[in-house]
């Protein structure tokens, strides 16, 4: 059985703080190039879902460590809402090219462009109809495996998946379908059709990492850490002024110290008041957040309509 330790002893010795700590990160990094390699050798057309967004960098750094630079045994796929974030497009493209990775983009308006996604009005927010174009670009290139950097922590859906979760010929997740996870068995038997999404850092949370980000001095999007920008206050939410997502009559524009915890669609991604600069900042203010990362930040999350759980179902990573 495991002795507990007692917190008072930690702040006491910082150096064996420090020492858990990097044991804690150890582990989960070892779990995520296991499960990297595993999927390496178990699929014979795997992907990893990329984004620019400092969940998939870690991913990726773990996956630099598993095989190293320039010979990722699998493309870097994104799909691209044509509403992201500059800062974060160009991150995207200057990691790949960097660690000389394949990287398959395909976007959402070209969905629209076939006529596969129709949006119900001009300013709707395409984040969910990702996954129209996430389903063509797997008939496309036959993927039978995507990696991707959900997190458990992160919703309560999220938190019903396997790190191996299984998808049906229609790209769907039944919750009922999915395989027992033993002792770190998978079983990665596939019908015809059918794929795999996978999650290899599915048991890290937020804190976890950001303290990674810090030790292994993972370079992010600016937008990550604090800057001023124009927002207004709704739904208790801070919604950034851009040309996507303006001002409606009556809201007062002000300008905050604010950082974005996820850098989504620009259409329903909000930032949270921080002055935070660094990932040691972060760390210790996220440890005092009363909501999710998604819950805090995510517009599209406020409504049963677009829940995830039932986004999911249709094909959403």
């Amino acid at each position: 059985m495991n002795a507990r330790i007692d917190p008072a002893l930690l702040n006491q010795n910082p150096h064996m703080s420090h020492h858990l700590a990097n044991a804690h990160l150890d582990a989960l990094e070892e779990e995520t190039i296991f499960i990297l390699r595993e999927v390496a050798a178990a699929f014979e057309r795997p992907a990893l879902l990329f984004s620019g967004g400092k969940d998939s960098l870690v991913m990726l750094k773990c996956a630099e460590k598993a095989f190293g630079v320039g010979r990722l045994p699998f493309p870097l796929l994104m799909i691209d809402t044509g509403h992201n974030f500059p800062e974060v497009i160009a991150f995207r493209d200057f990691r790949a090219q960097e660690l000389g990775a394949e990287l398959i983009v395909r976007s959402v308006e070209d969905s629209m462009a076939r006529g596969t996604v129709r949006l119900s009005h001009p300013g709707e927010s395409r984040n969910a109809h990702q996954s129209v174009t996430l389903l063509e670009a797997i008939e496309e290139f036959r993927f039978d495996a995507l990696m991707g950097g959900a997190r458990r922590d992160e919703e309560k859906a999220r938190a019903k998946e396997r790190i191996f979760s299984h998808r049906d010929s229609f790209g769907q997740w039944q919750p009922k379908a999915q395989r027992p996870e033993l002792w770190t068995l998978f079983n990665t038997r596939l019908q015809p059709g059918e794929h795999f999404r996978v999650f290899p850092i599915s048991n890290w949370t937020e804190i976890d990492v950001w303290q990674y980000i810090e030790r292994e001095h993972i370079a992010l999007p600016s937008l990550y850490y604090t800057h001023k920008r124009e927002v207004v206050e709704r739904k208790g939410l801070l919604v950034p002024v851009t040309p996507l997502t303006p001002p409606k009559d009556g809201e007062r524009v002000v300008v905050r110290d604010v950082r974005f915890r996820t850098v989504g669609d620009i259409t329903c991604t909000c930032p949270v008041p921080s002055t935070a600069a660094t990932p040691g900042e972060i760390v210790i203010e996220t440890l005092a957040a009363d909501l999710s990362e998604r819950g805090a930040t995510r517009m599209d999350d406020k409504t049963s309509d677009a829940s995830m759980e039932k986004r999911k179902r249709e094909g959403y990573f």
